[in-house]
C-alpha cells in the first residue's frame, strides 16, 4: 500500500484522479477550519513566550528533526533557554508528559526521545499542544518554545513559522490529500517566515538551503568501530532512499536494504538475521527504539543540519523581534 501511495504522490500515477474529488472535500474542510480561526470563531491561544514552529505542508519526513536540533543548539549559543513541544507521534500516552533522557519511544514517540537523548533540551509531548506547552513552562525555565510540527494546528498561536521541504521529492504531484501529499496548498509557503529546503546546495531568494552532514557511525552496543564497507541499511523513516543514498555517498557498499514504515515499532523479529549477516546501519531515529534487542553488529548514522550564516542571522533577528513583542504585550 505504501509503495502505491508513493507512486501516486511522487510518480504522477494515474490513480491520483480517482482520489481527486476527495482532495476537493479535504480542501473545503481545511479552508473552513482556517477561516474559523482567522475570524476568531475558534480561539487562537497565545503563550507568554515566543513560539517558533517547525512544520511542513507535506505528509512524511522532510528533515524537521535535524532542523529542531539545529535550532536548539543555535538558540542556546545565543543565550536563550529553548524548550520543545511535540505531539509525540507513535506515543501511547494521551495526556501531556515530560520527555527525559532515556524515555521510551513507546511512551513519548521516537523523534522526541531522540531529540532529548541528543540535546537534553526540556521537552514535553501531548496531543493537546497548548496543555503540553503549559506543562513545559510550569516545569522548566524556558524563554522560547520550538514546536516540532503543528503547522496546521491553528489553535496554537505562533510567532515564527518555519517550513522544511524535501529537496528531492519537493511537493510531489502538487495535490492535496489523499490524491497528493499536501496538507495545505503550495500557497501556504508564501505566508510563512522561513522556507528551508533539505538537500539544496545553496540559498535562493525564496528558500534557505539545508544539508545533512553525516558523522561517524556509532555502535548501538559497546564501543566497537565499524570497519566493514559492505553493509545492510535499515530505515523506518519518511524518505528511506535519502538515507540509503547518503550511505553510498559515504563510500559504503549497500548490499541490502530494508524499509519499514515511518515510526515503525521495531521488535527483535525485525533483526532475526542480524547475528550472522552483514553489519547493519540504521538511522538515529530508528536506533532509539532498537537498543534493547539488537545484535552487536548494529550501528546508527548521526546527522547534523548545516545552514548558512545568513539563515542563522535572520532567524535570530526574528526571534529577538518576537521576544520584544512579548515583552510589550506583558506590559
Amino acid at each position: 500500500m505504501e509503495a502505491l501511495v508513493n507512486r501516486i504522490w511522487y510518480q504522477n500515477h494515474w490513480a491520483k484522479w480517482l482520489l481527486w474529488p476527495l482532495s476537493w472535500l479535504f480542501a473545503l474542510i481545511s479552508a473552513v477550519r482556517r477561516q474559523l480561526f482567522r475570524h476568531g470563531i475558534k480561539p487562537v491561544e497565545q503563550l507568554p513566550v515566543p513560539v517558533l514552529l517547525v512544520g511542513n505542508i507535506t505528509v512524511g519526513g522532510s528533515g524537521k528533526t535535524p532542523m529542531v536540533i539545529y535550532l536548539v543548539e543555535l538558540l542556546r549559543q545565543h543565550g536563550y533557554h529553548p524548550g520543545v513541544i511535540s505531539r509525540g507521534y507513535g506515543s501511547q500516552q494521551l495526556h501531556p508528559r515530560l520527555v527525559k533522557v532515556g524515555s521510551s519511544a513507546s511512551d513519548v514517540g521516537d523523534e522526541p526521545a531522540m531529540i532529548v537523548q541528543r540535546t537534553q533540551v526540556p521537552m514535553a509531548v501531548g496531543q493537546d499542544r497548548i496543555a503540553t506547552a503549559k506543562l513545559l513552562l510550569a516545569e522548566h525555565q524556558v524563554d522560547i518554545i520550538i514546536s516540532d510540527d503543528g503547522l496546521q494546528h491553528y489553535r496554537l498561536g505562533r510567532d515564527i513559522e518555519l517550513v522544511v521541504i524535501d529537496g528531492q521529492r519537493q511537493l510531489g504531484n502538487g495535490m492535496l490529500l489523499p490524491a497528493g501529499p499536501l496538507r495545505e496548498g503550495a500557497w501556504r509557503l508564501e505566508s510563512v517566515d522561513f522556507v528551508v529546503e533539505n538537500g539544496a546546495q545553496q540559498d535562493s531568494a525564496q528558500r534557505f538551503a539545508m544539508q545533512l552532514q553525516a558523522a561517524k557511525p556509532q555502535p548501538l552496543h559497546g564501543q566497537v568501530e565499524l570497519t566493514a564497507t559492505q553493509v545492510k541499511a535499515v530505515a523506518g523513516i519518511g524518505n528511506p532512499q535519502r538515507f540509503f543514498d547518503t550511505l553510498q555517498q559515504l563510500g559504503y557498499d549497500v548490499a541490502q536494504t530494508q524499509c519499514f514504515a515511518d515510526h515503525h515499532p521495531y521488535s527483535a523479529a525485525d533483526f532475526s538475521d542480524a547475528a550472522a549477516g552483514l553489519p547493519i546501519i540504521m538511522t538515529e531515529k530508528d536506533a532509539i527504539k532498537c537498543r534493547t534487542f539488537t545484535a552487536a553488529n548494529c550501528w546508527y548514522l548521526p546527522v547534523d543540519a548545516k545552514l548558512s550564516a545568513t539563515f542563522s542571522a535572520q532567524l535570530l533577528a526574528k526571534v529577538a523581534e518576537a521576544v520584544a513583542q512579548k515583552q510589550i504585550a506583558k506590559n
